[in-house]
C-alpha cells in the first residue's frame, strides 16, 4: 500500500525473510536515535499527567502510581523493541492516551483491584481481536487514500501545536523555527536534533528550565490481586477496548500503511494485548499500537532509507525502557523543560508526515472527497460516545466513499 509519492522500498520492510542480516547498530543514525527519543519525550510529556491525575483522584498512594508507569513502560518497551526486530519496520508501541484519559474519571468510582480485573478483561479482548485475524481483513478493505488521510488528520493538531505555542513563548519557539528551517535547508537529517539542542540552550538562557523538582528514584512494581465484577468491566473494561480499537489500534496501522510498510496487524495486536495481560496486575491499564509517536519513527525525518527506519523505533523502545526504570525520575527531567520547547521539537519532527500524508490522500480522483472528509473529521478532534475523531474520521470517509463510488445497478 506505500504511496507512489514515496521512494519504493526494495525488499520489503514486512518481509524478514528476504533481508540483509539484521545489523541494529550499523542501521541506526544519528537522526534515528534523535526521532527515538522525541517520540518517547512525546508520549510522556502529552500524557503522562493523565496517570498521576488519575490515580491521585482514585486515591492511590505513591509507589501504586509509579508501579502504573513502570508497567507501562516496560510493555511498551519490550514490544516495540520486540515487534521492531521481528518484522524490520518501525513499530511503535504506546499506552492508550485516550484510555488514561477515559480513567481520570472511571478510576475513582471503582475499587482499585476490580479496576485491575477490568484491565485484565479488556487486555483479553484485545488478545482476541488479534488472534482471530479479522483486524487484518477489516484494514485491507480501507483505500490507501484515507488512511493517508487519517494519518494527515491525527498528526494534524499536533503539527500546528508550533504556532499555538509561539504565542506564548514567542523568542524560544520562532528561533527553534528558523532554526529548523535553516538546518533543512542544507542539512536536513540534522534539522530535529539541531532544533532540539539550540531549543534547550534557549531555554535554559531564558531561565525556562526548571530542575528545583529533579530527583532521581528507581521505580517498584507493586503486585495488585486482580477482583472481577460486572460494574467495573462495563464502566472501565469495555470502554478501554473500544478505545483502545478505535483511537489506537486503527490509526496505528493506518501510519504503518501510509508510509508504505505492510506489517500484517494481527500479530501486533495479540502481541500488546498479551502483554497487557501480563502486566495489568502491576497497573497497566494497557499498551496500543502508537500512532502520533510512531509517524516520528516511520517519517523521513527519522532515516532516509525506509529500510533502516526500525531503529528508529529500537531507540524509542531502548528510551522507553529507561523511562520505566526510573520512572519519577523521568517525569521529574521532562516537568523541567518548558512545555512549548515540547510542542515544538514534537510538531517540527511531524511536518515531513503530515506532508506526505497529504499528497498521497490527493492522488487517487475517486477518493478525493472521502479522503477530504476523513481528515478534517480526524482534525476537527470531534469525539463522540468517548471515542475519539481517528475512529469517526475513518468512518465518515469509508461511508463518503461507498456513497459516490458504489456501483449502480
Amino acid at each position: 500500500m506505500s504511496s507512489p509519492s514515496l521512494p519504493p522500498l526494495s525488499p520489503a520492510p514486512s518481509s524478514s525473510a528476504t533481508l540483509s542480516p539484521l545489523r541494529p547498530f550499523a542501521d541506526s543514525s544519528l537522526a534515528a536515535l534523535v526521532a527515538g527519543f522525541v517520540a518517547m519525550m512525546t508520549g510522556y510529556t502529552s500524557s503522562l499527567v493523565l496517570m498521576f491525575q488519575a490515580g491521585h483522584a482514585a486515591h492511590l498512594s505513591d509507589a501504586q502510581i509509579s508501579s502504573w508507569i513502570w508497567a507501562l513502560s516496560i510493555g511498551m518497551a519490550v514490544c516495540t523493541i520486540g515487534l521492531s526486530l521481528r518484522y524490520r519496520a518501525p513499530i511503535v508501541i504506546a499506552w492508550s492516551t485516550p484510555g488514561a484519559a477515559l480513567l481520570v474519571g472511571a478510576l475513582p468510582h471503582v475499587p482499585y483491584p476490580q479496576a485491575v480485573g477490568a484491565f485484565v478483561v479488556c487486555a483479553v479482548l484485545l488478545t482476541a481481536v488479534g488472534l482471530s485475524g479479522w483486524f487484518d481483513t477489516l484494514m485491507k478493505k480501507v483505500p490507501a487514500g484515507i488512511a493517508s488521510a487519517l494519518l494527515a488528520g491525527i498528526l494534524f493538531e499536533i503539527g500546528i501545536g508550533v504556532f499555538h505555542a509561539a504565542e506564548t513563548r514567542t523568542p524560544l519557539v520562532l528561533t527553534m523555527f528558523f532554526t529548523y528551517l535553516a538546518v533543512k535547508r542544507f542539512s536536513p537529517r540534522y534539522a530535529i536534533v539541531t532544533t532540539l539542542a539550540v531549543g534547550t540552550a534557549v531555554a535554559g538562557g531564558l531561565g525556562l528550565l526548571d530542575f528545583s523538582h529533579f530527583h532521581v528514584a528507581l521505580a517498584q512494581p507493586v503486585l495488585t490481586v486482580p477482583a472481577f465484577s460486572v460494574s467495573a468491566i462495563v464502566s472501565i473494561g469495555i470502554p478501554l477496548f473500544v478505545v483502545a480499537m478505535a483511537s489506537q489500534n486503527v490509526p496505528g496501522i493506518a501510519v504503518l500503511r501510509a508510509d508504505g510498510y505492510t506489517t500484517p496487524s494481527s500479530p501486533l495486536i495479540s502481541t500488546t494485548g498479551l502483554a497487557s495481560l501480563v502486566l495489568a496486575p502491576f497497573g497497566s491499564h494497557g499498551v496500543n499500537l502508537a500512532a502520533i509517536t510512531a509517524a516520528i519513527c516511520t517519517g523521513p525525518q527519522a532515516h532516509e532509507n525506509r529500510a533502516k527506519r526500525y531503529t528508529a523505533a529500537l531507540w524509542c523502545g531502548a528510551f522507553y525502557l529507561v523511562a520505566g526504570v526510573f520512572g519519577a525520575t523521568i517525569a521529574a527531567l521532562f516537568a523541567a523543560l518548558p512545555k512549548e520547547l515540547v510542542v515544538s521539537v514534537a510538531a517540527l519532527a511531524l511536518f515531513g508526515s503530515i506532508m506526505n500524508g497529504l499528497a498521497s490522500a490527493m492522488q487517487e480522483p475517486k477518493a478525493r472527497e472521502a479522503a477530504l472528509i476523513t481528515f478534517m473529521v480526524t482534525a476537527s478532534g470531534l469525539t463522540l460516545l468517548s471515542i475519539g475523531s481517528a475512529f469517526w474520521g475513518l468512518a465518515a470517509g469509508v461511508i463518503t466513499q461507498v456513497v459516490l463510488n458504489a456501483r449502480r445497478a
